[in-house]
């Protein structure tokens, strides 16, 4: 594609959305030879040795992840959000904790979906340290034992914290950076779990159901992208649950 010189074409017929994307910087890219193959039709151009994403791309495939994710949140399904990265870190978590839903801001546990059931294991020990020291059981111990009973807490918290309460494998998972989230990702695929994903120009496309690509580096496209996501599933969990079906009796016939 040509260079884009000037990118304010990009802003000649806008929606509300892409001004919101373009603002942040969301249309910046890597350089060309980073690219990943999959994300070619997602290029509008480049300027100086940084391709620029098609933002009306951008806004319509993230149009489609937000309307998935209000559906799933009217189900009252658990959307998983998953985001490693530095940049990612702390929005992540604060929309997470927002929609009341699970998280992991660090680095992702091996397992944590496809061994779930070792998984429940360490989360049931989590609890049962906080508990014991919610109720001050810890006198019961000698000084050496109670050090060790909270090292032992604090490692489980920094692993597993953001999975508390969870009660099963979830049904959707968020990610920010399919690349570097690889391991998620290639879990949740193998549970059939659908993924929504901000990716960037390095990533590969074909491994999510919902690719929202952007620039994935920036904390205010991070921002942007999960704050809309947290919209859409605060407007799905205000829908009234939708009433299980009742099966049609059987004929005595």
């Amino acid at each position: 594609m040509p260079p884009c010189a000037n990118l304010s074409i990009m802003t000649e017929k806008t929606n509300p959305l892409i001004d919101k994307l373009f603002s942040v910087g969301a249309h910046y890219g890597y350089a060309k030879s980073r690219r990943h193959p999959s994300v070619r039709r997602f290029i509008f151009g480049s300027k100086g040795n940084v391709e620029i994403f098609d933002l009306e791309q951008t806004s319509a495939m993230m149009e489609k992840a937000l309307a998935f994710l209000t559906t799933a949140a009217a189900k009252r399904e658990t959307v998983l959000f998953v985001g490693s990265k530095p940049e990612a870190r702390g929005a992540l978590e604060r929309v997470a904790r927002r929609l009341n839903q699970p998280f992991v801001v660090g680095r992702w546990i091996g397992g944590s979906l496809t061994n779930w059931s070792e998984i429940k294991k360490r989360l049931a020990r989590l609890q049962e340290l906080t508990d014991m020291r919610e109720k001050g059981e810890g006198t019961k111990f000698t000084k050496l034992e109670r050090l060790l009973l909270e090292r032992e807490e604090k490692e489980l918290d920094a692993m597993f914290g953001g999975l508390r309460g969870l009660e099963k494998t979830p049904s959707v998972m968020v990610v920010v950076d399919s690349r570097k989230e690889a391991t998620a990702i290639a879990e949740a695929a193998k549970l059939g779990i659908p993924v929504v994903a901000l990716i960037n120009s390095d990533c590969d496309a074909s491994v999510v159901n919902y690719a929202i690509p952007a620039n994935d580096s920036s904390r205010h496209t991070i921002e942007l992208v999960l704050g809309e996501i947290a919209q859409a599933m605060e407007r799905g969990a205000a829908m009234p649950a939708p009433t299980p079906a009742v099966a049609a009796p059987v004929s005595a016939e």
